[in-house]
């Protein structure tokens, strides 16, 4: 059987003289170049290898030159990006390790193991840095819910995500979901893990020590998951259906027994250096972890578990196969390592050895099948400078006055219709799938501006979101990108921490198109300028580019993943009004900007215009006080103005509690654009009466505008705009429209 199939891989002339290498993503001149790398001609093995290796999801060669305007570092930054995940210092010898990743065109095919697998990758990411994995988030997005594919790719991923999630007993603890006809062919599952390290138990997936052995630990390899790298590197096509052979199987009841045994053999003390096989499994693993000590590794295939027959070298370099884990140890604690394995029930095999001549070294069958550069495979990638065009809708838009639609008068109705929307309507059908208090430390649950999970042992807990609106980045990348930083930072503030850094997924169209690399660049700008302004280095992430199919290229979605520090349990703060009589403050100046809202969207059915406008010195004055001012105690519920402006704000700020609120407010501006404008840099604050004098006068110290709205009370919301009513309904009748927009039911 191994024979056959190793007599149906092409030969060395076949694939030069037939170019069958541009079946993998190679280019002629990638070709080439690979020739002169190994003074000849690939075989079937070694092509594959370089293929992944050399795909934008492995390697970042459209991206790389942009990935490089962002401010990587800082005074709390202890591991920056380049390894499986960044780490933050958060005091007391402990730091916060976390990552986002996408798993979007898996998902596209396969929504259930797509996600799930998608969840797994990112799990392994943590620990294998020595963290221990404390929360789970996601950024998903997906076409208009009135399709019947597109309700089913979104209950299959939501499925896929609680499932692996909830077994493995990781709390997913909060999200984002937008729904756009913009994702109609493309949805995007990106999945963010947040843990907790001691200093010292940091590890790095370097393969230290020639001569050392290299260990192989999970489940066996089958043919899962092969070239799965380069299928998340093209566009999804009518055959992308045929690729499900690219899309990995899940096993989290295996992760959690490799998880485990992992953190204890690190506790131990004898690892080296450790790497999941993720992206390109087996291949990028081994190349990596040589390339970043500076070494070369032997690989013996004949000893990699396999639960196939036949695999060949190229099959078993390539599989993705799930839950598999690489590590290096010096050879008199083998035995060591095996116990500790083998006391979780796992098998732990020796693959291979680490050696000083710089090559990757692929042996099977008693003969050596591949022998490649390592240095060629994970640092000599060709990185390209696409070229950048500026898109004529972008154009066409700068001259759309969105301000000049017909004004909206029943702005009850207008209220029902924002709050209706899927996008800003209530995510419990997700989240009640999640077991997002799991571990007992979820303070803040999915519903607010951001989690919070407790640090067992301590007063301080981290706060995490993940945000963008990829409206605003359509309309205008370089502002939407420092929206999506910016609002972020927002949420974590506005629950009660400091903001730290960031983790980035930027999920884009084809890089190949000049208007997708001028969205990417001019957003790369946005989101590198506002993290050196707020002082949040980007410490990590992922790109995932082609998201494209045949409706076209997807909105530009830099989705930010944010970790925050909260420095007492007290500071602790959610979006929720707490009790009758207490003074309601909108902080902020509110323009007339609805290009790119969800106003304009949910009532006139366009994405058009330019999005709000963002002064990051502003934005970085309101966060400040207020953040101050829930230290000083000042403040009893705080809630980031966003999608659906004040009016919906106002809303969701009601509904936890059952409480209403009466608002008089006189702005300079129409009453339909004033309460469903978006302008950036406000926050709806709460306090108790005996502290709305002091707060007032604190904010206003600090040049931070502020507005006494009114106060909270009764069961009805009502608003008056310059001594007219405008919007009056009982909080339990715009409860009910934000909780059934999404249907309980996909089917």
């Amino acid at each position: 059987m191994a024979q056959q199939l190793a007599a149906k891989e092409p030969t060395v002339e076949q694939i030069a003289d037939q170019k069958i290498y541009k079946q993998f993503g190679v280019s002629d001149s990638e070709y080439a170049l690979i020739c002169d790398f190994l003074g000849r001609k690939p075989n079937y093995t070694e092509i594959g290898v370089f293929s992944v290796m050399w795909s934008e999801h492995c390697a970042y060669k459209n991206s790389k030159p942009l990935l490089r305007r962002f401010p990587t570092t800082g005074p709390r930054v202890l591991m920056g990006p380049g390894e499986g995940a960044g780490i933050v210092d958060i005091g007391d010898n402990q730091a916060v390790v976390f990552k986002i990743e996408s798993h979007n065109h898996p998902s596209a095919v396969e929504p259930y193991q797509g996600a799930a697998t998608g969840v797994g990758g990112i799990i392994r990411d943590i620990f294998s840095m020595g963290a221990r994995p404390v929360a789970l988030l996601n950024s998903l997005r997906f076409g208009k819910l009135d399709s019947e594919r597109v309700r089913y790719l979104f209950s299959h991923v939501v499925s896929g995500i609680a499932g692996y999630g909830n077994c493995i007993g990781i709390p997913t603890v909060a999200g984002e979901v937008m729904f756009d006809e913009a994702y109609e062919g493309n949805p995007l599952v990106n999945a963010m893990c947040v843990g907790l390290i001691d200093h010292d138990k940091i590890q790095r997936g370097v393969a230290k020590g020639v001569g050392n052995p290299v260990f192989y630990v999970g489940p066996a390899t089958g043919r899962d998951g092969i070239h799965g790298a380069t299928f998340a590197s093209e566009d999804l096509t009518a055959e992308s259906e045929a690729k499900r052979s690219a899309v990995q199987v899940g096993d989290p009841f295996m992760e959690k027994l490799v998880m485990e045994a992992t953190l204890e053999l690190i506790d131990s003390g004898i690892v080296l250096g450790i790497q999941d096989m993720g992206a390109a499994g087996l291949t990028c693993s081994s190349a990596e972890m040589a390339s970043k000590a500076g070494n070369g590794m032997e690989l013996y295939l004949d000893e990699v578990p396999q639960r196939e027959e036949g695999m060949t070298a190229y099959e078993m370099m390539l599989s993705e196969s799930q839950e598999r884990m690489l590590f290096v140890t010096e050879p008199q604690h083998e035995a060591q390592a095996k116990a500790i394995f083998e006391r979780w029930g796992l098998h732990c095999a020796k693959v291979g050895k680490v050696t000083d001549d710089g090559r990757l070294r692929l042996f099977h069958k008693g003969e050596q099948v591949a022998d490649m550069p390592v240095k060629a495979l994970v640092d000599d990638c060709p990185v390209y400078q696409k070229p950048s065009k500026v898109p004529d809708y972008y154009l066409k838009n700068g001259s759309i006055e969105t301000n000049s639609y017909e004004q909206v008068l029943d702005l009850t109705d207008a209220l029902k219709k924002v709050l209706g929307s899927p996008s800003l309507a209530s995510k419990e059908w997700v989240y009640s799938q999640y077991d997002y208090q799991v571990r007992t430390s979820t303070a803040v649950v999915p519903g607010s501006d951001a989690a919070v999970v407790t640090i067992r042992g301590t007063r301080k807990a981290l706060a995490m979101t993940t945000d963008c609106n990829a409206r605003y980045v359509y309309l205008d990348p370089e502002v939407g990108g420092r929206i999506a930083v910016a609002e972020a930072a927002r949420n974590i503030v506005c629950s009660g921490g400091e903001p730290l850094a960031i983790t980035d997924n930027l999920n884009f169209g084809s890089p190949e198109k000049p208007e997708v690399f001028w969205q990417m660049e001019k957003a790369v700008d946005g989101m590198a300028e506002a993290c050196r302004q707020l002082e949040t280095p980007v410490i990590g992430g992922n790109v995932s580019l082609y998201n494209e199919s045949a409706q076209g290229a997807i909105y530009p979605t830099p989705v930010v993943g944010m970790v925050g520090l909260v420095h007492d349990l007290d500071h602790i703060t959610t979006q929720a009004f707490q009790e009758e009589g207490d003074v309601i403050f909108l902080l902020g100046d509110t323009k007339a900007e609805i290009g790119g809202s969800e106003f304009q969207y949910a009532l006139f059915g366009v994405t058009e215009g330019r999005p709000p406008e963002l002064d990051l010195a502003t934005e970085r004055r309101v966060q400040q006080a207020v953040l101050g001012a829930i230290q000083r105690g000042l403040i009893a519920s705080a809630h980031d103005l966003s999608e659906g402006g004040l009016a919906a704000a106002l809303a969701e700020a009601c509904f936890e509690r059952g409480l209403g609120a009466q608002v008089e407010w006189t702005p300079n501006l129409r009453p339909d654009l004033a309460l469903f404008s978006e302008s950036q840099s406000r926050i709806l604050l709460s306090v108790k009466p005996e502290h709305a004098d002091e707060l007032a006068l604190l904010l206003s110290e600090q040049g931070v505008p502020v507005q006494r709205l009114g106060k909270v009370g009764g069961d009805r919301l009502t608003i008056e705009v310059a001594a007219h009513t405008v919007i009056d309904a009982s909080v339990a009748e715009l409860r009910e429209v934000w909780q059934t927009a999404i249907p309980s039911r996909m089917d």
